[in-house]
């Protein structure tokens, strides 16, 4: 039952005691457009009266409140939210910083897959973690929020890397140290620019063993609109990888679940600009 209009709430527990500053009416209002959800998507007036625990009278003023505001809809028998009610949400998103969107994000991927996850920006010729979960330590360095690394040598710098514009990504080599740091790296910038085609080309990236022998990763980029402007991962060890009965469909779960979550992530901060 959602939030009776009397100030009881569903499951019998006693909600806190209003105060003199609060407004009965908007309460009401605010009920009735949460009483629609996925198993409530259209109902009769009746039915937003039960679920509201208003009267049809009341329920009747508050449903033709909110047709003529925009954010209900009705053919004449049952009723139903239009789309004008996510902007009661973006008023929320447009408050929040991108590592604050992108948190419980990384955690509900965490959860998923059972997998460390971070958020990183591009700064110089480094990437800089702006949110993270980790699940375990897999590297000799400890990942914290703010650590860096070299972005060619991370799957979330090339993903980073592979949407800067011709211009850009010139002088990011001019100023990069291109030099490999495991034996199964890439060493030079003309290696470099030939992956970032392929990563571009089809919109992630899997690393394997380039930053740390053992370590592997799976990114792809997270968008403002059309620009990209973060990327997303998930740090994967490259034995339990192998020991999974299919390794390739495995990364090929892990690879869907992540270019998913960077895009929940990109609507989120572009819903909420």
């Amino acid at each position: 039952m959602i939030e009776a209009a009397n100030g009881a709430r569903s499951g019998g527990a006693p909600a806190p005691a209003a105060s003199d500053q609060y407004v009965q009416s908007l309460a009401r209002g605010l009920a009735v457009i949460r009483a629609f959800d996925t198993d409530h998507p259209t109902m009769t007036l009746t039915e937003v009266a039960a679920r509201t625990d208003l009267t049809r009278a009341t329920a009747r003023r508050f449903l033709h409140t909110l047709l003529e505001l925009g954010y209900v809809r009705t053919d004449g028998k049952v009723f139903a939210l239009t789309a004008k009610v996510l902007q009661l949400g973006y008023a929320y998103l447009s408050g929040l910083s991108l590592p604050q969107l992108a948190q419980p994000h990384l955690e509900a991927l965490s959860l998923q897959l059972g997998e460390s996850t971070s958020a990183a920006v591009l700064d110089g010729t480094d990437i800089a973690y702006i949110a993270r979960v980790a699940t375990r330590r897999i590297m000799t360095v400890g990942i914290t929020v703010g650590t860096r690394f070299p972005a060619y040598a991370t799957s979330m710098g090339r993903v980073l890397l592979a949407a800067l514009p011709p211009a850009e990504l010139a002088q990011y080599l001019a100023a990069a140290e291109i030099r490999p740091l495991t034996p199964r790296a890439i060493g030079t910038g003309e290696a470099l620019q030939a992956e970032l085609a392929v990563v571009r080309s089809q919109g992630w990236c899997l690393l394997d063993q380039e930053l740390e022998l053992g370590l592997m990763s799976v990114a792809a980029p997270v968008h403002d609109g059309p620009k990209v402007v973060a990327a997303i991962n998930v740090s994967l060890q490259a034995q339990s990888v192998a020991a999974q009965p299919d390794p390739e469909a495995y990364l090929d779960r892990v690879r869907k679940a992540t270019v998913a979550t960077a895009a929940l992530v990109s609507a989120d901060l572009s819903g909420g600009r």
